[in-house]
């Protein structure tokens, strides 16, 4: 009889542990499908299935995120269709400058350090506007399958809601991923119009541009969206290989453009190798300092001036 309140009172702190347990479990489960319904609202859905490395940065993520340039930087990571969060891709970059910074100080003169690192920022914002850039260049490829499944598709009656979605399933990355966004959007009520210029405006490109116009003021005003998605089926297989030709050419002046520059530093690391310590002489006055910024500026000058001339719109 003594042994029965010992036993009660194990039995009661058991059951408020198993409680207490299964609560924390829940409210794990609840906070991460917030959390799932918090990124998908703020349209992270195009950064695909995230690791778990990424939800351990989600809350730098957020608090990145609540800047203007963090807004700005998440935007511009959902057009490359890389999978990083804006919060991820800033610790990434900051870790890459302070690399550069000491290597360039280290190797060449501390003078090289705040430059390496400016042109570590820079190329970290070309490295995205190059994602961004090859990702519209392969939705624009695939842009003539897009139109010649939306075509089939609307021949044989179906919506084109039906019809965005079925060509979501039948292409690949990116049109797939980014078709499928269209469709996620209208299963959530938006419109066929707000969803398509959403799209537009993430891969802005003028064959898109076409296209869309196309999908909403037939959808708006009917016609023969049939025959006007052939006709514009046949036109962007037109562009296509227009486009293709015209990047083949221009090839020998994009790589001169990066060779330029590339000719300026590999002569400051034979000058330094052949005269240890020179760099540090040279940036050690105030005229050789001078002398350094204004090559480094013909060089950015050259680069920039070969790049825009190598520059055609088609």
């Amino acid at each position: 009889m003594t042994n029965g309140p010992v036993l009660l009172a194990l039995g009661g702190t058991l059951l408020a542990g198993v409680l207490l347990v299964v609560a924390a479990r829940l409210w794990a489960q609840g906070r991460a499908e917030r959390e799932a319904l918090v990124d998908r609202l703020a349209g992270d859905s195009h950064l695909g299935t995230r690791t778990r490395g990424s939800r351990r940065l989600a809350g730098l993520d957020r608090a990145v995120r609540r800047t203007r340039a963090g807004r700005a930087l998440h935007r511009r990571l959902s057009s490359t269709g890389l999978p990083v969060s804006a919060g991820e891709f800033t610790l990434y970059a900051l870790a890459g400058l302070a690399l550069l910074w000491t290597v360039a100080a280290t190797v060449l003169a501390p003078f090289f350090g705040p430059i390496a690192a400016l042109v570590g920022a820079w190329s970290a914002y070309a490295f995205l506007n190059w994602q961004r850039a090859k990702r519209i260049e392969a939705f624009i490829s695939q842009l003539p399958d897009v139109a010649r499944l939306l075509a089939n598709a609307t021949a044989a009656g179906l919506a084109l809601r039906t019809a965005l979605a079925m060509a979501a399933e039948e292409l690949e990355n990116p049109a797939g991923e980014e078709l499928s966004n269209v469709a996620d959007q209208l299963a959530l009520g938006r419109s066929i119009d707000e969803a398509l210029d959403e799209l537009s405006r993430r891969l802005p490109s003028r064959e898109l541009v076409v296209l869309v116009t196309t999908l909403v003021l037939s959808n708006k005003a009917g016609g023969t969206v049939v025959g006007s998605l052939r006709n514009l089926t046949v036109t962007l297989e037109e562009r296509k290989e227009t486009r293709r030709e015209v990047r083949t050419m221009l090839s020998e002046v994009n790589a001169t453009a990066f060779t330029v520059p590339a000719l300026g530093l590999g002569s400051l690391l034979l000058v330094n190798a052949q005269n240890d310590g020179a760099l540090h002489r040279v940036t050690g006055s105030g005229l050789g300092q001078f002398l350094i910024l204004l090559s480094l500026g013909l060089y950015t000058v050259g680069f920039f001036v070969i790049r825009r001339l190598g520059r055609i719109d088609v």
